[in-house]
């Protein structure tokens, strides 16, 4: 069965993909969130560091891909909760567009909005560093920037695992 559309055109119809057409979803790991083994102090430097050094930072939050808070370094009333939300989803829409396009794992993503930046990065298979900055912030030297710290907060999560 076809679909036609008011000029006539015949449009392909859409089927349901068939078992086995789509990878087998991982498993998530344990979530990090209120892991009281993690290195909580060099963690909150890291944050730190990487909000003093970008000029337009307004605080960066460590959450797991699960969407839950591990910490953060905030510096406005944005709840520290719902940004590691919003990391968790924009992982997952990245995560699948990574999927769909055979692109691979997902490592950074950022929304840009009208007054600022939402930018996400992949630490671990565990944890996500999201990074809040206003309209006029740097993005390049965001994205030179962060993934090293992404690297470092990643060794600062292994080193303390069991």
């Amino acid at each position: 069965m076809s679909v036609v559309d008011s000029t006539g055109t015949v449009l392909p119809r859409r089927t349901a993909r068939q078992p086995g057409e789509l990878p087998t979803p991982r498993a998530f790991p344990p979530s990090l969130a209120g892991n009281p083994a993690l290195p909580y102090a060099a963690i909150g430097q890291e944050l730190a560091d990487l909000r003093v050094q970008i000029p337009g930072v307004h605080g960066c939050v460590l959450g797991g891909v699960d969407g839950l808070l591990i910490t953060h370094n905030m510096q406005t009333d944005v709840d520290p909760n719902d940004l590691a939300a919003l990391a968790a989803t924009t992982y997952g829409l990245g995560r699948q567009v990574g999927l769909r396009l055979s692109q691979g794992e997902f490592r950074q993503s950022t929304v840009r909005n009208d007054h600022g930046y939402l930018s996400v990065y992949a630490v671990s298979r565990q944890a996500l560093l999201a990074v809040v900055g206003q309209d006029s912030i740097n993005v390049a030297r965001l994205h030179l920037h962060a993934p090293s710290t992404a690297a470092r907060l990643a060794a600062l999560l292994e080193r303390d695992r069991p």
